[in-house]
């Protein structure tokens, strides 16, 4: 007993001797060291959250592993020549591999400096929204789906000549009219530059993503699919309603908030077209975003 006391004391011991020399050595550089790594790893992964790309991180990583434990447990000459000489060809495929989350990524650092002006005059904007919140909340009520993507920083040309141009006012009864179930136009989304509608029967891009595979309803329509794919591929701020429930949602920057009323769709619209002339930093706006996003958590 007192021999079995005596082991665990000097192995207790010898752990803490171990870290008193492992603290000993760690200097206010290795600590920077140790904290960049971390961030990079931090950022990689919250980049590639809910994408196919981290399915395909686990695979290659899961292959790597086994790789590496057959040919250091069993000698087996020609393949472990052969997994040697494959990893460098892995490495070269990996740009191509996670080539759209790559860009996405360098898109989102090119933004992260630049500021988002307010071209239109005040009481344009505030019209255009207001017109834009009467039309959604009107659309909600009689469940009527509707796509409408409002245009910021990012030119949308590439989708509006997907659809029948329009360049109008926008006004309640315009986009009522376009989302009227059965209607030529009633397909696809609406783009709306500055004050004007440029183009509607828009065909956007579907999401890859699997955030919307995880909400209550398990499933989601073509709709938000395209509002969070055009969410991700630009700095759009991108209004859904549902058919089938008449929920209003709204996405931005990848992330999806459902279930607002007419009031909070407003004033998250103003704070993204700030009204008054002044140059609004997209921090800012990221800052409110990710309030938003976790008072939705918490509930």
């Amino acid at each position: 007993m007192i021999a079995n006391q005596s082991l665990e004391l000097n192995i207790v011991t010898e752990f803490i001797n171990n870290l008193f020399f492992i603290f000993q050595r760690i200097s206010w550089l290795s600590m920077l060291d140790i904290m960049l790594v971390t961030l990079i790893f931090f950022a990689l992964l919250y980049t590639l959250k809910d994408t196919q790309a981290m399915a395909l991180l686990r695979g290659m990583i899961l292959l790597v592993v086994a790789l590496i434990l057959l040919t250091s447990l069993v000698d087996l000459p020609a393949f472990s020549w052969i997994a040697q000489n494959s990893l460098p060809a892995l490495l070269l495929a990996l740009p191509v591999i996670f080539a759209p989350e790559i860009r996405r990524t360098l898109e989102r650092l090119g933004r992260a400096g630049t500021f988002v002006s307010v071209t239109s005059a005040d009481s344009s904007l505030e019209e255009t929204i207001h017109a834009v919140v009467s039309a959604t909340a009107r659309l909600s009520a009689r469940q009527h789906g509707a796509l409408i993507i409002l245009q910021r920083l990012d030119n949308l040309n590439e989708f509006s000549q997907t659809g029948v141009q329009l360049n109008s006012k926008v006004t309640p009864e315009l986009l009522l009219q376009i989302f009227y179930p059965n209607t030529p136009l009633h397909d696809g989304g609406v783009i709306i530059v500055n004050s004007q509608i440029v183009a509607a029967s828009c065909v956007m891009p579907l999401s890859n993503s699997g955030i919307l595979n995880r909400t209550p309803e398990r499933q989601m329509g073509l709709r938000h699919r395209a509002a969070l794919g055009t969410s991700e591929n630009s700095d759009a701020i991108a209004l859904v309603v549902s058919e089938e429930t008449g929920a209003i949602s709204i996405a931005h920057a990848g992330r999806m908030l459902r279930r607002l009323d007419p009031e909070r769709l407003e004033n998250i619209l103003t704070a993204f077209f700030r009204p008054y002339g002044k140059e609004v930093q997209p921090s800012w706006l990221v800052k409110l975003w990710s309030s938003l996003m976790k008072r939705k958590d918490e509930k």
